[in-house]
């Protein structure tokens, strides 16, 4: 069969006007994502219109928006290189001033005969055919040094067109993310609508790095020991998987309306109420969203195994947390893990979700006592965790993924496709029919084989069932 997509044209997208340049230091939430990879989300738009069309009306519209929000985030142009002196042993994000250096961001122009519909529901769909309209980044250059950004834009003929971002982890969070592409959403809802620019302006991005303190030098000493790590060699590898090839990986989304969510944690909470307890339980959408898809996981095969303690792991934004806060438009990682265990017969019983809502709201809550203490051992923490092989959390409702429209209004759906970088990763955004942060739902993408998702999928319906008893 044909390859489904087509890539029509690759361009250069510089800034305009010419991006200031210079050099920024990582931070130590920046650090340990220096040797992950990117970020990667597909946002899927209705569009009833010709190739023809969307290449001589849209497609001018998002390279010129793009690159006026490039000069606005202009570090995303830039690389991360080797600090030039070479005694710190450290990186620092360049970018040459005024674009003396030729940065750009490569940017896709594709055609897709696959079915939009399905790509854009919420069923089990092939990981492989979501990762046609994902850009890759490009290679990583002799010196060491790379890219931090790529986009992809793929028409659909008479059906839909698909954006594609991917960002370096390095360079920024989740929150950081969603800033830079609904910036860029915005300025090219202007250029296509006519709308008024004022009514659409999008707070410019911070990029002062003196605002995340480092008295302890977490930062040199994180990468020293991932230094250590790479020289002592690679883990062990994991047990031998079974002959054949390997199953194939579906992505496929999970919605938890509200109704669903204020039932969860009414059961949750008078679960502990019912049982004596007098402490109150941290209980929000988010809790009790990550304890329901952690314990379908667990009974998947995916999650349970035969270890006595059952591990979840996510990340915690920080920029309000600290003291004192840093601006939410802080471009950069400001992020810290947040580790949460159970034992894995009460993650599998009867009251399972209560079980885990209950232990990710006291990490939640015992946050309170200093979000970045034991900063120093977060590293090694992580690093223990991986052979447990816990359940992780990308994305978050907060971020309004569904609220980014380019001026094709709101996105039919939103893919996390990296998840899939991860065994036992879930992704968390607000419902896809909420008309205001209030009536928000909760949307969960999971990507599994497609035997274990029919048995997540069948956990998960059961769970919703047993609400309306």
């Amino acid at each position: 069969m044909a390859a489904a997509t087509k890539v029509l044209d690759r361009l250069k997208v510089g800034a305009s006007p010419p991006a200031p340049g210079g050099a920024l230091p990582l931070t130590f939430f920046d650090v340990p994502w220096l040797f992950t990879g990117p970020v990667e989300r597909v946002f899927f738009y209705h569009y009833a219109h010709t190739a023809e069309h969307f290449a001589a009306h849209l497609l001018p519209s998002l390279v010129s928006s793009l690159s006026a929000t490039l000069h606005a985030f202009y570090p995303l142009l830039g690389r991360v290189r080797p600090c030039p002196d070479g005694s710190s042993g450290g990186y620092e994000f360049f970018c040459s001033a005024g674009g003396e250096g030729g940065e750009a961001v490569e940017l896709t122009v594709a055609e897709s005969s696959d079915d939009f519909d399905e790509l854009a529901g919420g069923g089990p769909r092939d990981v492989a055919r979501l990762y046609a309209l994902v850009p890759r980044l490009p290679p990583p250059e002799v010196d060491g040094s790379f890219a931090l950004a790529a986009a992809q834009v793929t028409v659909f003929p008479a059906c839909g067109v698909a954006v594609g971002v991917s960002i370096h982890h390095v360079a920024c969070d989740d929150s950081s993310y969603m800033h830079f592409v609904k910036t860029w959403a915005a300025r090219c809802r202007v250029a296509v609508t006519g709308a008024d620019a004022d009514a659409d302006a999008v707070p410019v991005p911070f990029f002062d790095r003196g605002v995340v303190a480092d008295p302890e030098g977490l930062a040199a000493r994180t990468l020293d020991e991932m230094r250590q790590l790479a020289a002592n060699g690679p883990p062990p590898p994991p047990p031998a998987a079974p002959a054949g090839p390997p199953p194939k990986l579906v992505i496929a989304s999970f919605a938890l309306t509200r109704d669903r969510i204020d039932g969860l944690k009414q059961r949750v909470t008078s679960k502990f109420a019912d049982g004596g307890g007098t402490e109150r339980v941290h209980c929000s959408a988010f809790t009790v969203a990550c304890a329901l898809a952690w314990a379908c996981l667990a009974r998947t095969g995916s999650g349970g195994d035969e270890r006595p303690r059952a591990h979840l792991l996510f990340s915690v934004e920080c920029r309000r947390r600290l003291a004192p806060p840093i601006p939410q438009e802080y471009l950069g990682n400001c992020l810290r893990p947040c580790f949460v265990e159970v034992g894995a017969t009460e993650l599998l019983g009867g009251d399972g979700v209560a079980a885990a809502a209950a232990a990710i709201g006291a990490a939640v809550a015992g946050l309170d006592g200093g979000v970045l203490d034991g900063a120093g051992g977060w590293f090694h923490k992580i690093l223990s965790l991986v052979p447990e092989r816990p359940m992780s959390v990308g994305g978050s409702p907060r971020y309004g993924v569904y609220e980014t429209d380019f001026g094709l209004g709101r996105p039919a759906k939103v893919e996390l496709v990296s998840i899939d970088k991860t065994p036992g990763t879930v992704s968390l955004a607000e419902g896809r029919d909420a008309d205001g942060a209030q009536a928000a739902g909760v949307e969960i993408g999971v990507v599994l084989p497609e035997a274990e998702m029919a048995r997540f999928s069948s956990c998960f319906a059961d769970a919703l069932e047993e609400l309306c008893d």
